[in-house]
């Protein structure tokens, strides 16, 4: 195994050495190899003190790395842009020879001292232009441009498509040293330049973006899967963008979202998930800083189709009656599927969500100032975390539920999705049971919560009881900061108010 120390002849001090990968040398201003002394001549002493020296350079290499592969198509879309402008140019000049052809030789002594005079002016300014280019890494180009002016060329035509070469190789110098092109990538930036039609611009949110993107956002805390539909997302874009050929731009993006064929919402969610990864590229990934410089958010000021009262009304899901949930009670039952009775029964009496109630375990059923209770222990906010009272008619359910468990949980579940979300299967028997019975989208289990909170209200519960019972906040600082909430047997009494026929 290598050790990379030596000994330089004569020394005795150990040195640590590493051979670049040719495809990281641009990054070490085109060194093969790195070295650096242990500042020891004692062998065991250099065998430490190498480590760290190691992986330093391991991290400078790996980010080098990085950088080339995320910025491998950005010096293509570079030079394919240079061409298209250049053959336009071209383009010009030919048809400004062809049109008003040079005058010819003579005049008066004015006329020709002005147009040499005019000559020298144009000179001066193009090796001044080119000066430029040597000092941002175009190496000996100032004399070999000196060379070509001296060279008379035949006529206008050969003078616009000389300039035109030289254009191009300049651009090429330019990005080889840039981006560290090899060979290979060289010959194809030839070719750019000269023939920019044949490039396709591929998609900017690469994989490997996304996967920077991704270990970010787990970084943060976000949970996983909300990242994962975010990545889900971005790659729809991305593959957009790579089928059509098309570049990342406000007009692309409203193009993609006509596409679609969802709802104004959830395009929306979609122009997040855009905009998020955008502000995080900008602020994190260099190549995307020097790719998008100056332009502004293109997933931000999209217009969107917006529904009015009528539509929104049409579209909003709706709270079941005591009567709807009472007879898909009857259906579950009648269906033998006892599971989907209990979680019926647990959320009508309690107005928790889904998930709340699958989390439900032994130890969730504790006595709060003697009143026995449910402990909600997480949810989606903290309001939401909570003890809820029993409700009297809930007791033989809950007594059987404790007794019959076999996992802890109270509800039995087939299994948690990825996400360890208990209360997939359990969603989804519901949906398959409202859905059979008729209810479209508007009514989901969600409905049950809604249902509970109407009936509490029109029962004459005041509205910050309902919000301690169901975990909403109230949006008053008073209520949500130094009130702390009713109390169990305020919301025992007004759990009472809820009453169905479950049989």
């Amino acid at each position: 195994m290598a050790t990379h120390l030596f000994q330089k002849p004569g020394e005795s001090v150990w040195y640590v050495r590493m051979i670049l990968p040719p495809a990281v040398r641009h990054a070490f201003g085109g060194r093969t190899k790195l070295v650096k002394t242990t500042g020891t001549s004692n062998r065991a002493e250099a065998m430490d003190r190498r480590l760290p020296i190691l992986a330093l350079w391991k991290q400078e290499i790996q980010a080098a790395k990085d950088g080339k592969t995320a910025s491998r198509d950005l010096w293509r879309q570079d030079l394919a842009d240079k061409g298209t402008e250049l053959s336009k140019q071209v383009d010009a000049g030919l048809l400004n020879a062809i049109k008003r052809p040079p005058k010819a030789k003579g005049g008066t002594e004015a006329e020709i001292l002005a147009r040499m005079a005019q000559l020298e002016r144009d000179k001066a300014s193009f090796l001044l232009e080119i000066q430029e280019l040597e000092d941002a890494g175009a190496t000996g180009l100032v004399e070999a441009m000196r060379q070509r002016l001296e060279t008379p060329l035949p006529s206008v035509v050969d003078v616009v498509q000389e300039a035109a070469q030289v254009s191009r190789t300049v651009s090429v110098m330019l990005a080889e040293r840039k981006y560290g092109l090899s060979p290979g990538e060289v010959e194809e930036a030839v070719v750019l330049t000269t023939f920019p039609s044949v490039y396709r611009p591929v998609s900017p949110i690469t994989s490997r973006r996304l996967e920077l993107f991704r270990a970010h956002r787990v970084k943060d805390g976000i949970a996983t899967k909300t990242v994962d539909q975010q990545e889900s997302k971005l790659e729809k874009l991305s593959a957009y963008l790579r089928d059509e050929g098309q570049p990342l731009t406000r007009k692309t993006i409203a193009a993609w979202l006509e596409t679609l064929g969802l709802s104004s919402k959830t395009k929306a969610q979609y122009l997040l998930s855009g905009s998020t990864f955008w502000r995080w590229a900008v602020k994190h990934d260099p190549h995307w800083q020097d790719a998008y410089q100056g332009q502004d958010n293109p997933f931000t000021g999209q217009e969107l189709p917006k529904l009015r009262g009528k539509a929104k009304a049409a579209t909003a899901r709706k709270a079941f009656t005591p009567e709807q949930i009472q007879g898909l009670y009857v259906v579950a039952k009648a269906n033998g599927s006892q599971t989907l009775c209990d979680l019926i029964d647990l959320g009508a009496h309690t107005g928790c969500r889904v998930e709340e109630l699958a989390q439900l375990t032994k130890e969730s059923v504790v006595r709060v100032e003697g009143i026995l209770s449910f402990k909600i222990e997480d949810s989606k906010t903290v309001a939401g975390i909570r003890e809820i009272p029993v409700h009297p008619a809930l007791l033989p359910t809950v007594e059987r539920l404790i007794a019959d468990s076999k996992d802890g949980y109270l509800l039995p579940s087939s299994a948690g999705n990825k996400y360890g979300i208990r209360s997939d299967s359990l969603s989804k028997a519901f949906g398959r049971l409202k859905t059979a019975q008729g209810y479209g989208k508007q009514h989901v289990f969600h409905s049950v919560r809604s249902m509970v909170v109407t009936l509490l209200l029109r029962g004459g519960v005041p509205g910050p009881t309902v919000a301690n019972i169901v975990g909403h906040e109230t949006g008053l600082v008073t209520f949500d900061i130094y009130d702390e909430g009713a109390s169990p047997a305020q919301k025992l009494a007004a759990l009472k108010v809820l009453s169905y026929t479950f049989e």
